[in-house]
Formats: C-alpha cells, sequence, structure tokens
C-alpha cells in the first residue's frame, strides 16, 4: 500500500490540531499548514510525541494571500508524490472590516476562496491519488447566510457575523460545485458543521463580540468533539465516493434552502473564480 498523506490547513490549533492528530493515529503522513513557524514546528512536535511513529510536516503559508496560497501548492507538490485528503479547515472572525493583500475582504478571502484556490492548485495531485477526498469545514451559521453580490465584502455596512455567515455558505456552495465538476475522477468534495467548539476561533476579536465569546467559551465541545466529522469524512469507509454533500455529527443532512441552489451555488463559484483570477477547470 503507498503512503497516504492528508493536508490539513489551520492546523496549529483547535479543530485543525486534532483533526491532524487524528489522521496521524490511524496512520496518515500529515502535513500542517500554520502562518507561524514556530507554532506550526511546535504543534508538529507535539503530534510527533503524541503519536510515535507520526510522520509529521509542516508547511508555512498566510492562507488570506492568493500568491501565499500558490506557493503553499507548489510546495506541497513539490513535497508530496500524492494527497490523498485535503481538509480546509482555517479560518477566522473578525470584528473590523479589513482588506487582504489583494483588495479583497478578510473573512471572505481567508475563510471562503483560501479553500477553492488551494483545492484547485492541489486537485490534479489529488486526482492522480484518487480515490481522495476534499473535506470543507463550514459552519451550521451557513443557514443565516447571504451573498451580498453588491457588496461581497460588506464594506458599506461592515458586521462580523453577517460576514462570517455568508463566507460559510460560500464553502457549501463551493463544495457542491466542485462535487460536480469531480464527478467520475475519483476525489469527493464534502462540507461540515464542525459543532462550537471551545478553540481560539474568536479569541483576537473584541467588543461585544470578543466579550460574548470569552463567556461562553467554558461551555462549548472540545476540539476533539469538533474535529470527529472531519475525521470521519477524511478517513471511513461508509463515505467513500459519497460526494456533494453537507454533514453534521457524521450524518449528512440537508444544507440550507440557498446552499441546495444549483444555480447560486454556479453563480458563486463564477464570481469566486473571476476574484482569484483563475479558470473553471471543468465546464459543466
Amino acid at each position: 500500500m503507498p503512503e497516504r498523506i492528508a493536508l490539513v490547513t489551520g492546523a496549529t490549533s483547535g479543530i485543525g490540531t486534532e483533526t491532524a492528530r487524528g489522521l496521524a493515529r490511524v496512520g496518515f503522513r500529515v502535513g500542517l499548514v500554520g502562518r507561524d513557524p514556530e507554532r506550526t514546528e511546535r504543534t508538529a512536535a507535539e503530534i510527533r510525541e503524541a503519536v510515535p511513529g507520526a510522520s509529521i510536516d509542516g508547511f508555512v503559508a498566510d492562507l488570506a494571500s492568493q500568491a501565499e496560497i500558490r506557493r503553499l501548492a507548489a510546495e506541497v507538490r513539490a513535497s508530496y508524490p500524492r494527497l490523498d485528503v485535503l481538509v480546509n479547515n482555517d479560518g477566522a472572525i473578525f470584528d473590523r472590516y479589513a482588506t487582504t493583500v489583494d483588495g479583497i475582504e478578510r473573512t471572505w478571502a481567508l475563510d471562503h476562496l483560501a479553500y477553492l484556490q488551494l483545492s484547485l492548485e492541489l486537485l490534479d495531485l489529488l486526482k492522480a491519488s484518487a480515490p481522495a477526498r476534499i473535506v470543507s469545514v463550514a459552519s451550521r451559521a451557513h443557514r443565516r447566510g447571504r451573498i451580498a453580490f453588491d457588496d461581497i465584502g460588506h464594506a458599506r455596512r461592515y458586521s462580523p457575523i453577517a460576514a462570517y455567515s455568508q463566507a460559510k455558505l460560500g464553502n457549501v456552495l463551493f463544495s457542491a460545485a466542485l462535487a460536480r465538476r469531480l464527478s467520475g475522477s475519483g476525489v469527493t468534495s464534502n462540507a461540515l458543521h464542525p459543532g462550537v467548539i471551545a478553540s481560539g476561533f474568536a479569541s483576537g476579536t473584541g467588543g461585544w463580540l470578543g466579550l460574548g465569546w470569552r463567556l461562553i467559551r467554558p461551555f462549548l465541545s472540545s476540539p476533539e468533539d469538533g474535529a470527529t466529522t472531519s475525521l470521519h469524512l477524511a478517513t471511513s469507509p461508509r463515505v467513500e465516493g459519497v460526494s456533494g454533500l453537507y454533514f453534521e455529527r457524521c450524518k449528512a443532512v440537508p444544507s440550507s434552502a440557498l446552499g441546495r441552489d444549483t444555480a447560486l451555488q454556479e453563480r458563486v463559484w463564477a464570481v469566486s473564480l473571476a476574484q482569484l483570477g483563475l479558470a473553471d477547470p471543468v465546464r459543466l
């Protein structure tokens, strides 16, 4: 059997770390993607200590930057002969409006566009490794999301919750649109809600949002619980060949009505590719 390889973004804390640890425990070689070199290497060392014999690699990139994603993908392709699982997990919520180096509102850039860009940058490697899986960590927050096509960055009236919910809806929409394009390729694409987890997710926010997060954090589920559905979609034989669905608690459930809207999926797909300057890999 060839060595199984997985890449996990946002892997230096919370759900990402537990997902990487779980993949290592079942024998995957795991690439950890983090923004901070020291923290990335420290997380890799902790997993190696917790899982004797684990093969863990660290990759450093700021996934809010399109150039950084292209560089990361090139490093992954140069480092790995195959890629069996890609877990798009990185994400954050921001209490203030700001744009990335590419001029895109940072929630949409990091929580949505980065998932799409990295998946497409690594698509040939995933196809060559089929059967392979793309797992995208969305959120139940997508159910309150709306795509503001006339102000997709919420620049006119920024709301952290609206921006985050829109990005998570973007995850669900893109995952389904990608699944259609991957039909017959042996690569699956699914999205999931991990639960409301006591992680560092909103730790950098201030104001009412930061205060609210600190107050409820002691009552939330653990990162280990949050990684359960990601690991299920990445490893379980029960979902072999299953694609284009949305999962909660390891079960496929209907996403929101907007999430299931094929026309909206295609519109967001086209808008996202335009923002990334990419061509559609498969025209339907």
